[in-house]
């Protein structure tokens, strides 16, 4: 489905068609103009494959998408990875998933596709077929190795002794300073993005909600946009309200679960119970709102129901208890000394990789899908943080504000609800092929969902960006010249998702 140049294709949206040789001067002036790349999808058209860059512009909330139509027998475009950290990963991804070649690449080699698939067998494309078996390996991966008097090297994973998914990290180690982290992912490759194909939009929210199971409304709310953006639908406002409670609901269980185990990984125990206690609060207020603990089951395309509305006095007692952990932390010499200077991610590192949410932000980005990209016409304000030095410490206090504005969010939009609990626009119809985008501020980051739908309504594409695939490159970065006992607590202010990332 390729567009003309200029055609609006939904919300403030734009596409483009371009040849290969025109992309990196088209790209090149969106990212000079302050444009983020947000998505790098491939596509199989039939006839032949097309790639599709997504631009989205913070200040005007503007989007720009670029389709590359490449040749079926022998598909090359031409790498932005000189100019795009990002894209140099996106361009990785879609070379290993659809076979499409970025030329010139710096770094050309496998990153979703272990050393075990096979040569050749690109699964995303439309006749891959089942999985064939296991080929020779094609390895070993090509860790980069440091040399040197006292450099060793300390293996960690892909199994892990925690209740995680797996990934593999490469420590080379002077004494107990990190001199560089490798990370390997993708060891679960679960073909996320393929199992939508052919569904209806109705029938793929679960699959959304699955993606991440700690992101079920932000994923399950950027898939629906994307739904109601290819079918010009208007969400009522009030809906807009209820979806938003439900994803400052998840933002809070999930920072207050970080804010314990980030005082656990320095040995505070108490102050990590006091926590799950509270998150074991903020579950139960989940089950009363949706009738599910993770919040599973109240979005839908073009509409929000809920069973209630949650309690602002509770809310307001759990977050006064939150705040009581976090001063307890800070005014311990031990956690404060742990946290402080730990792991820092620059300003200008935290540019160049394209980091997103609260890592972002802990280093001074005022990167916010809410406010860039907002769904509700109403305006809040911006959170303030009061660190933004890029250290554990930073990334621990920006949750810490984050809860207390979450708390605040919540209330103001229930009150304007006046008890109303959720209803629906008109349902998605059918109609001629169409595509559509979904931004939303998730509580780790900015998720990205682009679709695509058949002429009778049923999914032909889904791609789907969670803020882990900006910020795993982070996490090494930050490491640099840390010591080996702090990577569980560094590990954890990152807190990046294994499945987000490895769809």
């Amino acid at each position: 489905m390729t567009t003309n140049f200029g055609e609006p294709v939904g919300h403030r949206r734009t596409a483009q068609t371009l040849t290969p040789a025109e992309l990196p001067g088209r790209a090149g002036s969106l990212l000079a103009a302050g444009s983020r790349l947000a998505l790098v999808a491939g596509h199989d058209d039939g006839d032949g494959l097309r790639a599709v860059y997504l631009f989205t512009d913070a200040a005007t909330d503007h989007r720009v998408e670029l389709h590359v139509p490449v040749d079926r027998a022998d598909p090359h475009v031409p790498s932005l990875a000189g100019i795009s950290f990002p894209a140099g990963r996106f361009e990785r991804e879609m070379r290993d998933l659809y076979g499409i070649v970025p030329d010139e690449h710096p770094l050309p080699r496998r990153l979703v596709r272990h050393f075990h698939w096979p040569r050749g067998w690109y699964p995303m494309l439309a006749d891959a077929g089942e999985p064939p078996e296991f080929g020779d390996v094609d390895g070993p991966y090509p860790f980069r190795t440091v040399e040197g008097p006292g450099v060793y090297e300390i293996p960690v994973g892909p199994v892990h002794a925690g209740m995680i998914e797996p990934g593999h990290f490469r420590f080379s180690v002077v004494g107990e300073t990190i001199l560089n982290l490798k990370a390997r992912l993708w060891f679960v490759h679960k073909g996320i993005e393929k199992l939508f194909h052919g569904r209806s939009p109705e029938g793929a929210v679960e699959l959304a909600e699955r993606i991440s199971g700690d992101t079920a409304v932000g994923h399950t709310l950027a898939f629906c946009q994307a739904v109601e953006d290819a079918h010009t639908l208007l969400v009522p406002q009030d809906v807009q309200r209820i979806r938003a409670i439900l994803r400052e609901l998840e933002r809070l269980y999930n920072h207050v679960t970080d804010i314990g185990a980030l005082c656990n990984d320095v040995g505070h125990g108490i102050l990590h119970a006091h926590a799950q206690r509270i998150r074991e609060q903020l579950l139960r207020i989940n089950d009363t709102v949706t009738g599910h603990r993770l919040l599973r089951g109240a979005i839908h395309p073009g509409g929000a129901t809920i069973r209630q509305l949650p309690d602002l006095r509770e809310l307001a007692a759990i977050a006064t208890d939150i705040a009581e952990i976090v001063a307890l932390a800070l005014d311990h010499s031990m956690v404060r000394d742990r946290f402080a200077g730990t792991a820092v991610l620059t300003r200008e590192q935290a540019v160049d990789l394209g980091t997103l949410g609260y890592v972002a932000r802990a280093s001074g980005l005022s990167v916010d899908a809410r406010y860039d990209h907002p769904f509700l016409s109403s305006e809040f304000p911006r959170t303030r943080h009061t660190h933004t030095d890029g250290d554990v410490l930073s990334r621990f206090l920006v949750r810490a504000e984050e809860i207390t504005a979450s708390v605040g969010l919540i209330a103001a939009l229930s009150g304007s609800l006046g008890g109303y609990l959720g209803g629906a626009a008109p349902a998605p119809g059918v109609g001629h092929p169409r595509s559509g985008v979904g931004i939303v501020e998730g509580w780790r980051g900015t998720i990205t969902h682009r679709v695509e739908l058949a002429a009778d309504g049923r999914l032909t594409r889904v791609k789907i960006v969670d803020p882990s695939f900006f910020n795993w490159p982070a996490l090494p970065v930050a490491l640099a010249d840390t010591i080996v006992p702090d990577f569980p607590l560094v590990n954890k202010s990152f807190n990046l998702s294994y499945a987000g990332n490895d769809l």
